[in-house]
């Protein structure tokens, strides 16, 4: 449950101050004076849209993650082993970050590469199957 609909909840139901509000929630009380007579929902925070270190390299990641991904399991470069030879190339980036990209990467593999599933039907005694 959403902050603003706690503190309506307190103010309208259970008619406390806006005083009271303020010790429970730990919020100013022109802050919850605010939320009070706003005419809004929830406060919406905007956030920057910022592009990543891992942008430039983000191709090169892609497709070392595709040819990984067909090799064996104890063939393979782990994700370190990547993150160190992007290093070598120039990005600053973290660890975590080239891990993030991978599990999105794989998500996505994982949904994209599926087919569509018919189910086959028969009527009794239409089709025999061995």
């Amino acid at each position: 449950m959403g902050l603003l609909n706690i503190i309506r909840r307190m103010k309208l139901r259970e008619k406390q101050s806006i005083r009271e509000i303020s010790r429970h929630t730990g919020l100013s009380r022109n802050t919850i004076a605010k939320y009070l007579n706003a005419g809004t929902i929830e406060p919406t925070f905007t956030v920057p849209e910022r592009p990543s270190k891992l942008d430039p390299f983000a191709d090169k990641l892609a497709a070392w993650l595709k040819t990984e991904a067909g090799r064996s399991r104890k063939q393979r470069r782990t994700l370190k082993q990547l993150h160190a030879d992007l290093v070598v190339l120039g990005f600053t980036g973290s660890y975590g970050r080239v891990a993030a990209f991978a599990r999105e990467w794989r998500v996505e593999q994982q949904t994209t590469g599926r087919g569509i599933f018919v189910p086959l039907s028969f009527r009794a005694g239409e089709a025999f199957q061995f």
